[in-house]
Parts: C-alpha cells; sequence; structure tokens
C-alpha cells in the first residue's frame, strides 16, 4: 500500500482501456443542455451513468431538483469519518452543441475517436472527461489504500453550459448537505498541454447589448445620404469609445480599482503563454498596455464585441440601415463591481454624447468574479503534490481567463476553490473537433492520485 502503487493504480486504469470505455459511453449521451429536445438525455447521463459510477465506489446518491435548473443535480457522498477532512468534487455532465455538420470527416461529437496522439469528441475535456479522470483516480485511492482517508462530497450538474442556472439556489438550499473543507475540481484548460496547471478561481462574465433605433425602414442611400444619420456609423463610434483601436477598456469602472495586486503578479511571473499547434497567433500589442500575455488574461480585464448586425449583411442594398445592434462581453476579475457594469456603460455614452445608444444586459446569467488568495494553504499543498507526482513545476494561475460558476462554492458554500484542469487552450472546447491528448490524460490520472493519496497524509483541513 503505497502512494506509487496508486498512481499506478490510475495510469493501469488508463492503459487497460478501462478509462476510454466509461468515456465513449458518456459521451456517446448527447448531453446539449442548449437543446431542449436533449433533456431526458440529461437524465440519463445522471441516473444511468454516473449514479452507478458512483455507487460502484461506495457513495450515496441522491437527485436535488430546482425549479430553475436546466435538470437534475446528482449529489453524491461517501462519509468515511465525520470527523475526517471533507473534499467537495464537482463537473458537468451537459455539453455544447455538437455542431454534428462542421467536425472533420471521419469525427463525430458523439463517438470518441483516436486520431493520432488525441481524442475526439464532444465532451472529453468539458466536462466529462475530466470529472471522469477525478473519479477514477478516487477509485485507484480506494482500491490501493482500502479507503480514501477523507470523506468525499460530489455534485454534477447539467446546465453549466447554459449559465448554471439554480446551482447557486441547490447550494443555499442544501447549504448543510453539501458543506465540506475544500473544493478540489477540474474545468477549463492548462498554461499548456505539457505544464500542470492550478487555478484559484474564474474571470466574471457579463454581456450587455448596443442599439440604435433611428428610424422605421431604410431608406435609399443615393436620395438620403448625407442627410440621414446612420445608427451603423453612430453605434460603431460609440463602440470605440467604450475600447481604444488597440483593446484597452476606456471606462476605468470596468477594470480592477486598484490595478493589479502583487500577489497575482507573482503568481504569473513564471507563466508564459503559447498559441500552440492550431491557435490562431498571440497579437502582443493588443490589450492593456505595459501587461505580459498572463496578466492581461489572468490579472486583467478584456472588454470583446462579440456580434454586430446593421441592415442585411448577408444581401447588401442600397439603403441607410434603420438600427444597428451590438453583444459586447466584459471578461472582469475580482476587483470591478458586477452590478455597477452596464451602469457604469451608460453613464460613459452619456458622457461622450452618445445618449441616443441604448443598453442593457443580455439575457444570459452572469458569471461573477472569483479568487482565492494566492497564499492560502491549500494552494502550496496541492503546488507541491503536483510537482511530486510529475516532476514539473505546476503553473499557478490566480483565476482562470474564462468563467465558471465557482462563486457558488467560494461565496455560498464557503470553499477554498483548488481547480486542476485536465485540459489545454488548443482543445477546440465549444467549437467541431473537441479533443484531448491522450498523454495529457493519462498524467492527470496519475496526478490526481496523488493529489488525493496525499490529502489525508498532509494533515492539512485536519478538524481540531
Amino acid at each position: 500500500m503505497s502512494r506509487d502503487a496508486a498512481i499506478a493504480r490510475a495510469h493501469a486504469h488508463f492503459d487497460g482501456g478501462e478509462f476510454l470505455a466509461d468515456l465513449k459511453r458518456r459521451v456517446a449521451i448527447p448531453t446539449e443542455s442548449q437543446n431542449p429536445d436533449r433533456a431526458p438525455e440529461l437524465v440519463r447521463y445522471l441516473t444511468e451513468e454516473m449514479e452507478p459510477a458512483f455507487a460502484k465506489l461506495g457513495f450515496r446518491c441522491r437527485i436535488l431538483e430546482e425549479p430553475k435548473a436546466k435538470g437534475p443535480f446528482l449529489f453524491a457522498e461517501r462519509i468515511e469519518d465525520p470527523a475526517l477532512v471533507t473534499v467537495f468534487g464537482y463537473g458537468h455532465g451537459d455539453v455544447i452543441r455538437g455542431l454534428d455538420e462542421s467536425w472533420e470527416p471521419g469525427l463525430s461529437p458523439w463517438i470518441v475517436t483516436e486520431r493520432g496522439d488525441r481524442w475526439y469528441g464532444r465532451g472529453v475535456v468539458d466536462n466529462k472527461g475530466q470529472h471522469g479522470i477525478n473519479l477514477a483516480a478516487q477509485a485507484a485511492v480506494l482500491a490501493e489504500r482500502g479507503k480514501l482517508g477523507f470523506n468525499a462530497k460530489w455534485l454534477i450538474e447539467m446546465g453549466e453550459e447554459t449559465g448554471s442556472p439554480g446551482l447557486r439556489e441547490v447550494c443555499a438550499r442544501h447549504k448543510d448537505l453539501l458543506a465540506s473543507d475544500v473544493l478540489i475540481a477540474s474545468d477549463g484548460p492548462r498554461l499548456n498541454a505539457e505544464r500542470p496547471t492550478v487555478f484559484l478561481g474564474s474571470r466574471g462574465g457579463a454581456s450587455f447589448d448596443l442599439w440604435i433605433d433611428a428610424r422605421e425602414g431604410g431608406h435609399h442611400s443615393g436620395n438620403w445620404g448625407g442627410l440621414l444619420s446612420n445608427p451603423a456609423i453612430q453605434l460603431s463610434h460609440a463602440i470605440a469609445s467604450l475600447i481604444g483601436p488597440t483593446g484597452q477598456i476606456r471606462v476605468h469602472e470596468l477594470v480592477p480599482k486598484h490595478g493589479l495586486p502583487e500577489a497575482v503578479r507573482r503568481a504569473l511571473a513564471d507563466c508564459e503563454l503559447e498559441s500552440g499547434p492550431g491557435a490562431p497567433e498571440i497579437d502582443p500589442n493588443w490589450g492593456e498596455p505595459g501587461l505580459t500575455g498572463p496578466e492581461k488574461v489572468f490579472g486583467w480585464c478584456s472588454l470583446e464585441v462579440l456580434a454586430m448586425e446593421a441592415g442585411t449583411p448577408r444581401t447588401p442594398v442600397n439603403a441607410i440601415p434603420p438600427r444597428a445592434w451590438a453583444r459586447l462581453q466584459l471578461r472582469f476579475v475580482v476587483d470591478v463591481d458586477m452590478d455597477g457594469i452596464v451602469p457604469a456603460v451608460r453613464r460613459h455614452l452619456d458622457r461622450h454624447g452618445f445618449a441616443y445608444v441604448q443598453v442593457a444586459p443580455a439575457r444570459e446569467e452572469v458569471f461573477p468574479a472569483t479568487r482565492l488568495d494566492p497564499d492560502n494553504p491549500w494552494v502550496a499543498w496541492a503546488l507541491d503534490s503536483i510537482e511530486n507526482t510529475t516532476g514539473k513545476k505546476p503553473a499557478l494561475l490566480p483565476n482562470l481567463g474564462g468563467s465558471l460558476p465557482n462563486d457558488a462554492f467560494s461565496e455560498i458554500l464557503g470553499l477554498p476553490t483548488i481547480w486542476v484542469p485536465h485540459s489545454y487552450p488548443g482543445c477546440s472546447q465549444h467549437a467541431p473537433n473537441e479533443h484531448v491528448p491522450v498523454a495529457l490524460v493519462r498524467e492527470a490520472l496519475g496526478l490526481m492520485a496523488g493529489l488525493y493519496w496525499d490529502l489525508p497524509e498532509s494533515g492539512i483541513g485536519t478538524r481540531s
């Protein structure tokens, strides 16, 4: 009975094909939460796939319902001793739309396909593969030690890809049931495929619409050009007042109030962004001046135009459009007032002579920003454990560049949050041809087995 033996068990689970077999079954369930026709599949993933997997390891399971949610939640717990530390695991079984016809020939979103050194399929990284790795790692520790050595609780949701509706209500209503000492979960990408990574929260995400309704109907550009205001031109200037020509945010309320914290700068000092094969080339002069690439993504905010429309883009006609519309999105960090984003935009537009531009929140639910203190003792423990297993110094990201419903765990449940991602930036998450490098999966199984093995022996989180 040893740490090395537990890691070897996790690797054997991969080498023998058992992990891949589990992943193939799970990916084959088309759990598109954005597609109402797939609602029965959301339930099936929990009841036919995940519940038996947890029960096999001695977990007690129950379904939690919430009217706001896209589907049910699966809660699973294995309590070995109330005096032991309790680890909370999280995953989501829903996926983004399959986009079946856009995948490369020979690939399908619902069939895990081995091609070269990658596995392709919808959910292999987001998030079926990732929570599957963690559960398999716990199974390896349990088989080797005969017990976990800690208590484990899990929550699997089926609506993360639509903004996690109902998750916060479930956490608030079942706070005692879900009570734990630390969250250890996996989602999102590593800094790069080769370097294990820990991140401590996520940037928030808030979308809002800008639009101008100038008049009823279009008017001939020859007869009326130069006489009628053009809402497309006006809206372009309004957006330019918000975002500079190199992507710098021009609204002070939409960037960190106190600048870049020293702890964040220190954590990111040895991190380097890499485009990688198939990824776009990074524009070094885009974004906030004076910041490194990692600081721009993990320590600062970005304001992006996601879509714009005026006239009839596919079949342009010689007419001044009556209306122009754009959707913008702010990715923001913890030092930005989430509730003040749209009001700040409104004030800025008014100050700059764009009172006729309308602004309103988009319908998507807002993800708040979260960040665990990099000096929290759970962080050093996790980094040491991963380095001990892999021989690699992990990257420490104060928060993910994207957004996760981490506030449900950090704010409502009050947990320190340790995220160990099992993907990489070029994985085509949310796009056709989603994939994961095979070597990354094998390494992740081992490092998570080591992490879970170390937990009871470290003394961290031990209750007095």
